[in-house]
């Protein structure tokens, strides 16, 4: 393996255990926290430390404003959907749930962007949405698992708005605006409820949720600027599985057999997929240099 390879998988690995620690952090809210207020902390407190960050790039602007909108208010239900979700079921229900998103950006990316998608790509989808009730169905998880599927649609919803801006916007301005333009829809979620559950332990957790984000962005920025994502985006399943260590390591959840097979229904297909691409066209340059 090369050296730059094994670097941006390692790179990529550490990222990914903060990545566990941020949905971990939702375990540790007070028994009274309040979703709404949590999510209106921390969007508020990552508003904060991103102000910071984005003077020190010289205060970028964006020409996409409505774009950025639609992002956040989008975003912003996705979250609190996702922490919903979380507070109800096992961290490793929720991540292989969630690991559904590559597969419905595909499927968005070809509905409202009319992408292609080859033969495999359906194959890989029907297989991953065969292995998303198989997580669901056993347990009857109700409307907390329906959540968790939401949250994944509205980040598909918000990657593939992703490119629809230009390759010139400051990533800087893209995450400090998805954060601030969220703001109004949080305040509607904790006023819901009448703010409730606001305390210092609240407050804690939102900051220490905020610094594991970061953490997990700014290892992927470095394992990528290092190797290609082709070569290491296997790395990022590694996620799943420090969402189940830790879970049963702190909480003591250790996820059914159903959902071992439900995840590796929805993770195994999108690792496999590339590789049949290669080996497919690897023998179909054979067949043509004959």
């Amino acid at each position: 393996m090369q050296r730059a390879v094994l670097a941006g998988l390692l790179l990529l690995l550490v990222g990914n255990v903060f990545s566990a620690l941020y949905d971990v952090s939702v375990k540790w809210l007070p028994e009274d926290a309040n979703a709404g207020s949590f999510l209106l902390l921390r969007q508020l407190t990552s508003s904060l430390m991103l102000l910071p960050l984005w003077w020190l790039a010289g205060r970028p602007h964006t020409q996409h404003l409505q774009i950025h909108l639609w992002r956040a208010t989008v975003g912003v239900v996705g979250a609190l959907f996702l922490i919903l979700g979380l507070m109800a079921l096992p961290l490793a229900t929720v991540s292989s749930l969630f690991y559904s998103a590559p597969l419905i950006i595909m499927l968005l990316g070809w509905w409202l962007l009319g992408e292609r998608v080859s033969t495999g790509q359906w194959l890989c989808a029907i297989l991953g949405f065969g292995g998303i009730l198989l997580i669901l169905a056993p347990t009857q998880i109700g409307w907390s698992g329906l959540m968790v599927l939401g949250a994944a649609v509205t980040f598909s919803l918000c990657q593939l708005l992703l490119r629809k801006l230009s390759a010139t916007e400051s990533p800087v301005v893209t995450i400090l605006l998805y954060n601030l333009l969220g703001l109004p829809i949080a305040l509607i979620f904790a006023a819901f409820n009448n703010f409730a559950g606001f305390s210092w332990a609240l407050l804690g957790v939102a900051l220490a949720s905020n610094l594991f984000l970061m953490a997990y962005h700014w290892f992927c920025v470095l394992a990528y600027r290092r190797a290609r994502a082709a070569d290491i985006a296997i790395g990022e399943y590694s996620g799943l599985l420090f969402i189940v260590a830790l879970g049963w390591w702190w909480f003591d959840e250790w996820p059914g057999e159903h959902v071992w097979w439900g995840a590796a229904l929805v993770v195994l297909p999108s690792l496999i997929s590339p590789l049949i691409a290669r080996l497919w066209q690897a023998i179909s340059d054979v067949e043509v240099i004959r």
